[in-house]
């Protein structure tokens, strides 16, 4: 872990206890209170992975940036702070729905491997995180990826949570669904994601923009 206090740099690591599962740090002095860290960032590829902390953010970001390439007639939105009340999110869905009618979403993200969700075999539609989105939009989502041909997989999440969160919860009838590539080591220093379930995401989302 890597950050900044008032005592100067910090480079230490992060320590977790066998027994209770609590994080610790070892270093050569204490850390002030409050002090943010990060892990540090070793970015590893083979043929195969890609693997570095904070994937499930750079991954998404990475996707629509690909998409910017070659959109026309869609919108791209770079949204923040999911954990905390959704950021920006509340704001932009009242624009983007006011000014130019648009009405669904994709939301572009790394998901979790799973008993039932396992890397190298497609992108996953995830039919619920901890909301549920209209069955029949993530319907026609799953006939759209099946008519492409593309590997994609299915999942069913009791918990976690998306940008999708203010979009359900907000005034303005968005459809919205989940689709991004399974990622393990999730948030951890090592988060793994397998090339082919990216490529696979790339895919499916320059599909779905077409056609939805």
């Amino acid at each position: 872990m890597v950050g900044q206090d008032a005592q100067g740099a910090i480079d230490c690591t992060l320590t977790v206890d066998a027994k209770t599962g609590e994080l610790g740090y070892e270093f050569t002095r204490p850390i002030e209170r409050g002090t943010e860290l990060t892990f540090y960032c070793d970015f590893r590829e083979t043929d195969t992975t890609v693997q570095s902390c904070y994937l499930d953010n750079r991954l998404g970001v990475w996707n629509a940036l690909r998409l910017a390439e070659t959109l026309e007639n869609g919108i791209i939105a770079f949204s923040c702070w999911e954990e905390h009340g959704g950021g920006s999110v509340a704001y932009l869905a009242k624009h983007i729905y006011e000014n130019y009618g648009v009405r669904q979403a994709l939301i572009s993200d790394i998901t979790w491997v799973t008993e039932g969700v396992h890397p190298g075999e497609g992108v996953v539609i995830s039919l619920r995180d901890s909301l549920i989105p209209r069955r029949a939009y993530v319907d026609k989502i799953r006939r759209i990826a099946h008519e492409s041909g593309i590997p994609y997989q299915l999942e069913v999440e009791g918990s976690g949570g998306s940008d999708a969160k203010e979009l359900q919860h907000g005034a303005q009838p968005w459809d919205w669904c989940f689709i991004g590539a399974p990622e393990d080591h999730v948030h951890s220093p090592d988060e793994l994601v397998d090339k082919q379930d990216i490529a696979s995401m790339l895919a499916l989302y320059r599909v779905l923009m077409e056609k939805l």
